[in-house]
């Protein structure tokens, strides 16, 4: 009934690709796209495949620039009237950073999906397969439509906006912590529960790379700010502790950063949670907005970092950054 409906399936690597080299014993990229898509059995029954090469490297190779060359090419493909939607197979170390790149970047109504694996293919369950058949099946559903970028692993299917690897090892990895999935994909078919209300967009095909992220600990000062701006960045993230508080050491090194132009973006190490001005010590979040940090509200760090390279690829104005990153999650 869904023959008709026509994919593209873009190959990236990762460990989707990968095999055993008996030579090292450990995992490197070996697998064909055509190999790959020949254990997705029976898939020509549910929708036509164009396979499309880009790389075959692991998932720490990938780089925000080859991420926007990927969303660039992702683009033409959903341009096209013949092509109803877009697979991705992706390392999953970066993976929820590609996709939420990708989510900030697309317009389309047309389904994109991002799919990997947690197990390569010389192991026992080998979990590449199935979870690239149900990223198809989820692509080819007219339900998935206007969602933004999703994430499909283990029969979840997940927003690229909230979703994180949570675990190093287990098949069910890829979680939306805070909200759970949108829906799951059981019988070949995709089954929504929920929905996004806000998606988030930035029109740009360049990225600011100079943005850096840090992470607080008990007793932090200002050395890793400062090494930051030595090295030219154009902005820096930092994950906070708990609601958004910072060791008052790294409030010179903010302010240092604020005065040279440097835009810092807030976000807490916790897992789970927006951060908020509640607390007014030094280093606390009030104090910090009113010097002029951002407040990335619940995203982590590395996403937080990808939206800032997106964000300062297109403008370099305080307050055109902060309305990208605070509109409808904070008041003025």
């Amino acid at each position: 009934m869904m023959s008709n409906k026509k994919v593209a399936v873009i190959f990236t690597g990762g460990t989707i690709s990968m095999k055993v080299d008996p030579r090292i014993s450990a995992a490197i990229p070996a697998l064909s796209s055509e190999e790959i898509m020949s254990m997705v059995t029976n898939i020509d029954r549910f929708a036509d495949i164009e396979i499309v090469d880009f790389e075959r490297i692991p998932g720490p190779h990938m780089t925000p620039k080859k991420m926007m060359e990927l969303s660039k090419i992702t683009k033409k493909l959903v341009e096209r009237q013949d092509i109803d939607g877009v697979v991705i197979t992706h390392g999953t170390d970066t993976l929820e950073e590609t996709a939420f790149l990708m989510d900030l970047n697309n317009f389309s109504d047309k389904p994109i999906v991002i799919a990997g694996a947690m197990r390569n293919g010389s192991e026992l369950g080998y979990d590449g397969p199935s979870n690239l058949a149900a990223a198809i099946c989820t692509v080819i559903s007219e339900q998935a439509k206007n969602k933004g970028v999703l994430v499909v692993m283990n029969n979840e299917v997940n927003a690229a906006s909230e979703v994180t690897k949570t675990h190093t090892l287990s098949l069910d990895t890829f979680k939306s912590l805070e909200f759970g999935p949108l829906g799951i994909v059981d019988n070949d078919e995709v089954i929504f529960y929920r929905d996004i209300v806000k998606h988030h967009h930035i029109e740009t095909d360049k990225i600011e790379e100079k943005v850096y992220l840090i992470k607080s600990y008990a007793g932090i000062d200002s050395s890793l700010i400062n090494f930051c701006i030595d090295n030219g960045a154009k902005g820096i993230v930092i994950e906070a502790m708990g609601r958004g508080n910072l060791p008052p050491m790294m409030v010179d090194g903010i302010k240092n950063a604020i005065s040279r132009g440097i835009k810092i973006v807030l976000v807490s190490r916790c897992p789970m949670g927006r951060v908020l001005d509640s607390y007014g010590y030094e280093g606390g979040g009030k104090n910090l907005r009113n010097l002029g940090v951002i407040f990335g509200g619940s995203l982590n760090g590395q996403k937080a970092r990808i939206k800032l390279m997106l964000a300062l690829s297109i403008t370099n104005d305080i307050e055109e950054v902060k309305e990208i990153f605070e509109k409808d999650f904070y008041t003025k």
